[in-house]
């Protein structure tokens, strides 16, 4: 298992960038795709067309998201902690991915810069 750790700038608030993340219609508009998501504690997700499924454990908001990000039978839960700063442009986002399968490592990290965090900067930076 492998662990990812990395700050993005977003040019949005946190409070907005927080129900982006959180928000069915939001994540359909910056992913461009199918969204399943129930956005309570406990609640499952499927983004971009079921390609990153899992469930929320803990909800923050303008704050925090940690998520559970299923991956088959793995004994140890992969899981994702965002956490939101307020920065000069926008928030500072902090990902920090536990737990990620060796396998599925590289297109992991690949996948959190494009598409994940670069439509998410695209989605606030389009006129």
């Amino acid at each position: 298992m492998k662990d990812f750790k990395k700050y993005f700038i977003i040019p949005a608030t946190p409070e907005e960038l927080y129900l982006a993340l959180t928000t069915e219609i939001t994540i359909r508009l910056w992913t461009g795709d199918f969204v399943e998501i129930d956005p309570r504690e406990g609640g499952e997700f499927s983004l971009w067309d079921g390609a990153i499924t899992g469930k929320f454990l803990t909800l923050e908001p303008g704050k925090r998201i940690v998520q559970q990000w299923y991956f088959g039978e793995q004994e140890e839960p992969s899981i994702v902690t965002l956490k939101l700063h307020e920065n000069k442009k926008g928030t500072s986002l902090e990902v920090n991915h536990t737990n990620i399968p060796a396998a599925d490592y590289d297109d992991i990290i690949s996948g959190w810069e494009d598409p994940y965090i670069s439509s998410l900067i695209d989605f606030y930076t389009e006129d």
